[in-house]
Parts: structure tokens; sequence; C-alpha cells
């Protein structure tokens, strides 16, 4: 195994590669990414996985280090990247921590990303400085537990107005950074007659009376990422902290839903980089019948087919990212960019299970040990299949939109 805080050799662009890559400057945000994440969150990636341990003050110290609020502007106190740059940061830490990169994306993207595109001033201000430095950590409350694919048809938590009071009750489960999140974006129906054109959005604080934590998840993969069921009871949330106007949350829900893909992606990519990674470097040095593994024509076969695929969702992701930059407010969930974007997590997610499997395979019985990197990669390949619609949806929504004519 190589040491985490050894030189990598992850490819690097020419100018004639600029046109399926990454330009000068978004270079600089992964190779600056990719030296903080070999840095400072590769040492914490076993004890996260070993005790589902949450790095409380690591996480807020990317704050400082400028990398919360990566895309939201200067004057909130983000970094103001486009959605390019904020997939190569992902990528970069999914190098090492994919765990520690998932809360991240469900903290920038999902939440401050979605805050930042759809409130109105008072909240932004309100809320993303303490999110872009770390006081606040964020997570989106969509999921049910009996609204998984169907998350708005049979969403079944209601928020109902009294005065300058919206009452929330309900439950969300598998909520990323649920457990752990000072804030908490979620969805439910303001008019529920209506069905999924009766949802709004509402930002939660923890303190907020009847507002609680149920249960924390123990996971297969991604361990250290906290995942849990939140509840609503009666729960207190001011009028004034709804985003966007009332019974309007679907647009607020289909935007996020097609950034938050786009940027799944990136995760899968650096996923995949590190497995092959891996992969090379044990086929150099494992020794079997008087040759390294490398020498057989088997194992050249795997590490070429990981290969491609690294390659081909490297291009994809990054096409869908750059693409996803310029979404409107408002815009998502139909269109050209609604069948891109989930196309990209279907492939790279896909691709991350197939490059794992090679992967597992070369390394043998060293792959199939729990505590070996390679084997927590491996743990990591199917939640990117299910989160933010599953693969059969991510089919349904390609062959949709293909379909329209």
């Amino acid at each position: 195994m190589s040491s985490l805080n050894s030189q990598t050799s992850y490819p690097r662009n020419t100018p004639a590669e600029d046109a399926f890559g990454l330009n000068e400057d978004q270079r600089q945000v992964l190779d600056a990414a990719d030296r903080m994440a070999r840095e400072r969150l590769a040492p914490l990636a076993q004890r996260m996985d070993d005790e589902e341990w949450w790095p409380d003050q690591e996480f807020r110290a990317l704050g400082h280090l400028g990398y919360l609020g990566s895309t939201v502007a200067m004057e909130y106190g983000g970094s103001e990247l486009d959605m390019l740059s904020s997939g190569a940061v992902a990528q970069a830490m999914s190098r090492y921590n994919p765990a520690f990169a998932l809360s991240w994306v469900a903290h920038d993207n999902l939440c401050t990303n979605n805050i930042y595109r759809n409130a109105n001033e008072f909240l932004r201000n309100k809320y993303l400085p303490g999110l872009c430095d770390g006081s606040f950590i964020g997570a989106l409350g969509l999921t049910e537990p009996g609204a998984g694919s169907d998350a708005l048809g049979s969403m079944r938590t209601t928020a109902r107005r009294e005065g300058d009071t919206y009452i929330l009750n309900g439950s969300k489960l598998y909520i990323t950074n649920g457990p752990v999140a000072d804030l908490v974006l979620v969805y439910a129906k303001t008019s529920p007659e209506k069905g999924a054109k009766g949802i709004s959005a509402f930002i939660v604080e923890k303190d907020f009376p009847g507002f609680r934590v149920a249960q924390v998840l123990n996971k297969m993969g991604f361990r250290g990422s906290q995942t849990g069921e939140l509840v609503f009871d009666e729960c207190r949330v001011p009028a004034e902290n709804l985003v966007g106007e009332e019974d309007m949350g679907v647009a607020v829900v289909m935007s996020g839903l097609d950034l938050e893909r786009s940027m799944i992606s990136p995760i899968c990519l650096g996923v995949c980089e590190r497995a092959l990674e891996l992969s090379v470097e044990y086929a150099n040095t494992r020794e079997q019948f008087g040759a390294t593994i490398g020498k057989f024509q088997m194992i050249q076969a795997r590490l070429a087919d990981m290969y491609v695929l690294t390659e081909t969702t490297r291009t994809f992701t990054y096409r869908a990212l750059a693409e996803a930059d310029s979404l409107d407010q408002g815009a998502g969930g139909r269109g050209e960019i609604h069948k891109l974007t989930a196309a990209s997590v279907y492939y790279a997610a896909n691709s991350m299970n197939k490059v794992l499997d090679h992967a597992v395979q070369i390394h043998g019985g060293a792959g199939y040990i729990w505590e070996s990197e390679i084997n927590r990669l491996y743990r990591h390949t199917k939640l990117l299949e299910i989160g933010a619609g599953t693969t059969e949806v991510r089919q349904l929504i390609i062959a949709g939109e293909l379909l329209k004519g």
C-alpha cells in the first residue's frame, strides 16, 4: 500500500485537453484541494470508518481555509467558484476521504448553495456567512421513511401556517449530516391537497422547539459521514424562514436535485482515481509465480478497463458540471440539464462499481480485509447508485426526456 502522504500521479491537462477538462484556474483549485485533502483529510479516514466518528472540528475548520460556501458570492463569505471548480474540490477530497467529501457536498451544495440560489436577502445574510465560515453545518431534508424515489408525491411532512409561524410535523430519513447539522433545509407540504405542487422549503435550526434527531444510522459505506432520521413534532419555524414562495418548493427541489447529481459524479471520479492508483501500485509490487502480478495479461486487462472507465467518467463529469453552472434560478427538473445530470451520475456510479470490482479482484485476499483502504472504497460503491435518485430513476429521467421529442 502506498503512503497517503506520497505525491500522486493524477493526470494533468495540456492545452490540447482543455476542451475536455479543466482550465488553469480550475486545475489550481484541484491541486490545492488535493494537497489539503492528502494532508488533513486522509488521516481521518480510518477512524471515521472504524467508529462512524464525525470530525466536527476538522469539518468546521474548512471554513477558514475557504472550502465552505465554495459557490457562494464573496459578499456572503463564500469563495465564488464555478460549479466545475467546486466539483474539483469534491473530486480531490474523494481521493483520500470519500465519507468526508460526501458530508461536504451535503453541506456545501445541497444546503448552502440551495439557500444561496433560492432564499431572499434576509435569509442569505442571516445564514450564509455562518455556513461559509464553519459556524453552521448544513443538511438537506427531503427523503422520508415512506418517500424515497417518490420523494415529492409520497411526502407526508406537513407545514401549517399559524400567524408568524409554520408548524412542521413529520420525519425525514437517510439525511446526510442530519445528526450533526446546525440547520436543515427542509421540504414540507403546505398544501397537501395539491400534491407535489403544494410543497414549500424551510430553514430549520436544530434548537427550534419540536425538532429532534431520532436516530443515527450505522452504514455499510461512507462511514463517519453522519446519517440519521429527523423528527418534527409540532416544530415551530418562523414564517420568515420560508425559502422562496409558499407552495413553490418543487422548483427548489428539482433544481437542487440536478445540481446534486452533478456534484455526486466527482465523488465517484475521485474514488475511481484512488482505486486505480492503488491497483497499479499493488500490481507492480505483489509477486506470484516468480513475477509481479502486473506482468500477467489478465491483471493488465483489468487495469486497462479501470483506466478507460475512470477517464470517461472524468470527461462526462466535467461536462455535466460545466453545463450545470449556467442553470438559472428556478430552472431544472426538465430538459437537457435534467437528462445530462442524471446520465452523468448514472454513468459515474456504475463505472465506480465496476472499477472497484476490478480493484478488489486485483488485490485478492488483501482487498477482502475490512481494514484495507481498497475494501473501504469498495463499500462506498452502492450508495452512489441509490442516493439522489436510484439507477432506475436516472434511467427513467433519461428515457423520459428522450421520448419527449
